[in-house]
């Protein structure tokens, strides 16, 4: 960030001359933290088994029946032809779990069509929050799996923050993501197009917070508390649906559930217990 002598006059006179170098830190933190997520490339999964690779598959699952997943948990519905999901939620403050040593701590919340029962393609957007040695920071994001994660720029997210997310297919190939900032007035869209990597089946529609992957391996999840994505609703066939009905998902590692998932007509809560 640069500050120009006239700002910098102008911050002398209005005694807030500790705002531009506190800021510029801030800065350079987060520029450190983008160079450091650039060298290791983020990107989602479809759900996983616990501490396996393998996808689950909800195709012959009893709706509303819970599911334990490495990775996701949140709601699913299971269907043909959805073309468009959104939800808002409050980001959350990220802390490191309890009793963790020092380090990064992160998960994800986004909406999405496809990854599950259709594991070709994910059409998604949301929102990462990432603890590293007690300070949070937040990075909104769209991607079309397998391809990976792109971040978003020209918006600002804190704790606190009303988001509202959306993902829109205009076709097996093509669609956009939508992130806005509900608090600030922020808002930002990328659009895809002739996506060959992978199709979308339109068989799935999501609300989820994920431990995603960077590099390599999934990241530590953080404890982020509760995420509730309200106005949640799906397009399937031209008509809004809700999550009631989805199959819940709830992250399982090594033997310990770390989520609690449940829905509502147009809700979706995800709470950390671990």
């Amino acid at each position: 960030m640069k500050f120009s002598t006239a700002l910098i006059s102008t911050a002398l006179l209005t005694g807030t001359t500790l705002a531009a170098p506190l800021t510029a830190e801030r800065a350079a933190r987060h520029e450190a933290r983008r160079q450091a997520r650039a060298t290791k490339v983020r990107h989602g999964n479809p759900p996983f088994l616990p501490d396996t690779q393998s996808v689950i598959d909800l195709s012959n699952n009893e709706t509303v029946h819970e599911q334990y997943s490495q990775n996701w948990a949140g709601a699913v519905l299971i269907g043909t032809g959805y073309t468009a999901v959104t939800g808002q939620f409050t980001v959350p403050t990220p802390k490191a779990p309890s009793g963790s040593s020092s380090g990064d701590y992160a998960a994800s919340a986004w909406v999405g069509i496809d990854g599950d029962t259709w594991s070709k393609a994910i059409l998604q957007t949301g929102v990462d929050f990432t603890v590293t040695n007690g300070e949070a920071s937040f990075s909104a994001w769209y991607e079309w799996y397998p391809d990976y994660a792109y971040d978003f720029t020209g918006i600002d997210i804190s704790a606190g923050d009303e988001i509202k997310v959306t993902v829109e297919a205009t076709s097996t190939s093509a669609g956009t993501a939508t992130v806005e900032n509900v608090s600030s007035g922020q808002k930002v869209s990328h659009s895809f197009s002739g996506e060959t990597s992978g199709e979308l089946g339109e068989l799935n529609a999501e609300w989820i917070v994920e431990d995603f992957q960077e590099g390599s391996s999934l990241v530590d999840l953080a404890n982020f508390g509760t995420v509730t994505f309200t106005g949640a609703q799906a397009t399937s066939g031209g008509s809004s649906v809700g999550p009631s009905g989805a199959t819940i998902l709830d992250i399982k590692q090594s033997g310990t559930v770390y989520t609690s998932s449940s829905v509502t007509d147009d809700t979706v809560v995800v709470a950390y217990q671990g």
